[in-house]
């Protein structure tokens, strides 16, 4: 790959040749949205459904293991992304940071596996939240829900960078408080007080589930490889924090702040919640017919467990759909920053928030949840295997990408003490954190089920190569001096 060294003035995106000057985005958001924006993206329904199905295909070990080998893969990636979000605080920063280090054609694929990965994840937030809906509401059909929640979310995402905050906050809050509700008191169930619970109920004493009949892996180690991978997905969402550095307050300091706040409590939410699941309910009961919350939650004496589970889900599903709009319409108000999208997306309204891109991203995400109807074997199915993959991928452009920063740092005489934040141990960080993603897609196209996501994602990642060197040529993104 060819590299390039970092901008003069880094803090200042790119404007394509012959366009004037205009205002930027608005910093108005602190550590403490920052913070819940990754939460809100990373705790999702992966966590409130597909956990148990992770628990039986691992054992319980095998699960708690694997998502704490891929808390181990997000701390790595984060503190690449700390010193590139410190060093370009841009709104939309993904492809900026590899545009700048690496090259422009690798910065403006990665642009568009983040924006598609977020687009399909639109139609799907919205068509789960509709037949979530149908529980209450059974007489109205899905499609009524799923455009009152595009509705909402767009109404959010086009008022104000610090309304999307504040709301992803209060979104995220909600779902941490189902996480710290199961871990406390699930952990006091297994230790034996649970006072609301039926008299005849009866609970695993301590960790006794994780010694199975099978032993402690009872699906053998290919089960905690596969488990793994999907716990690499499941952290996906953490990088918004890059996304939102560009309308954050003091991005020096607040950025530093939130990934490390992120890391822990993430580390401490997964791990805790999945050890609680697998504590509470034998490996071989737990799947995806219900939501293990809703199993612990009933077995503790919740009342109305499901049809509380039933709005956190709703919560976390409204949540990801909006970091996704915002992230979406970021990364395309970002590309035409660069001269790489039509420049009628960098236009910003009176309260600075990009509404062409904002109104074609979510086009996009409508366009998706159609094929998600009309085409779910065919063009959806291309769709979500690219986003799968690309969740990944964009991992790997950021380790690489704080990789060839730091080096052309170091080359011009840069003082990495007077970086406002520093990636520990370099380069072994950047190093290992691309190394494990890329073992991750090795191990995918070893398992049949995500297989897909290659066979797609490559081809797509091969395709935006070729076109932005036919329409680009060999011209190189330079920041003005």
């Amino acid at each position: 790959m060819t590299t390039s060294p970092p901008a003069e003035s880094p803090s200042v995106p790119t404007r394509a040749p012959g366009q004037p000057p205009q205002e930027t985005l608005r910093r108005s958001m602190t550590s403490r949205h920052l913070v819940m924006i990754a939460m809100g993206g990373v705790i999702g329904s992966g966590l409130f459904l597909s956990s148990g199905y992770t628990i039986s295909q691992a054992g319980p070990l095998g699960a708690v293991l694997a998502y704490l080998i891929g808390a181990f893969v997000v701390y790595l990636v984060m503190t690449c992304l700390g010193e590139l979000a410190c060093a370009y605080p841009v709104s939309g920063a993904f492809h900026i940071y590899a545009s700048r280090s690496i090259n422009p054609a690798t910065g403006f694929t990665t642009a568009w596996l983040y924006w598609l990965t977020w687009a399909v994840a639109l139609g799907s937030e919205f068509t789960a939240c509709g037949l979530l809906m149908q529980r209450w509401f059974p007489s109205v059909s899905v499609w009524v829900w799923c455009l009152v929640c595009a509705v909402v979310v767009f109404t959010v995402n086009a008022i104000s960078a610090r309304v999307f905050g504040e709301t992803e906050y209060w979104f995220s809050l909600i779902k941490v408080a189902a996480v710290v509700a199961l871990i406390v008191l699930g952990g006091a169930a297994i230790a034996g007080f649970h006072p609301l619970a039926d008299r005849h109920e009866t609970f695993p004493h301590l960790l006794e589930n994780f010694d199975t009949p099978g032993g402690l892996f009872p699906h053998g180690m290919s089960g905690v490889l596969v488990t793994v991978l999907a716990s690499f997905y499941a952290f996906s969402g953490s990088e918004l924090i890059g996304v939102a550095a560009g309308e954050t307050d003091d991005p020096a300091r607040a950025v530093p702040k939130a990934l490390r706040v992120t890391v822990i409590r993430l580390l401490v939410f997964f791990a805790g919640a999945i050890t609680v699941i697998a504590a509470m309910i034998p490996y071989d009961k737990v799947g995806l017919d219900e939501s293990p919350f809703v199993t612990v939650f009933t077995a503790i004496g919740i009342p109305y467990a499901a049809d509380v589970m039933n709005f956190v889900i709703i919560t976390a599903l409204l949540s990801a759909g909006n970091s996704g709009l915002y992230s979406c319409a970021r990364m395309l108000f970002s590309l035409a920053e660069e001269g790489q999208a039509p420049q009628v997306l960098r236009r910003l309204n009176a309260r600075q928030i990009p509404m062409t891109a904002l109104v074609v991203s979510m086009l996009g995400g409508l366009a998706s949840l159609l094929s998600s109807v009309v085409a779910a074997q065919t063009v959806y199915l291309v769709l979500v295997s690219i986003a799968g993959f690309a969740a990944v991928a964009v991992w790997m452009s950021i380790a690489a990408s704080q990789f060839f920063h730091r080096r052309a740092f170091l080359r011009d005489g840069g003082d990495v003490r007077t970086l406002p934040y520093r990636t520990p141990f370099y380069p072994a960080v950047p190093v290992l954190a691309f190394l494990l993603c890329l073992v991750s897609l090795v191990g995918v196209a070893l398992d049949p089920a995500q297989a897909t996501a290659l066979y797609f994602g490559i081809p797509f990642v091969a395709a935006c190569y070729l076109y932005y060197h036919l329409r680009h040529g060999r011209r190189r993104s330079e920041a003005p001096s």
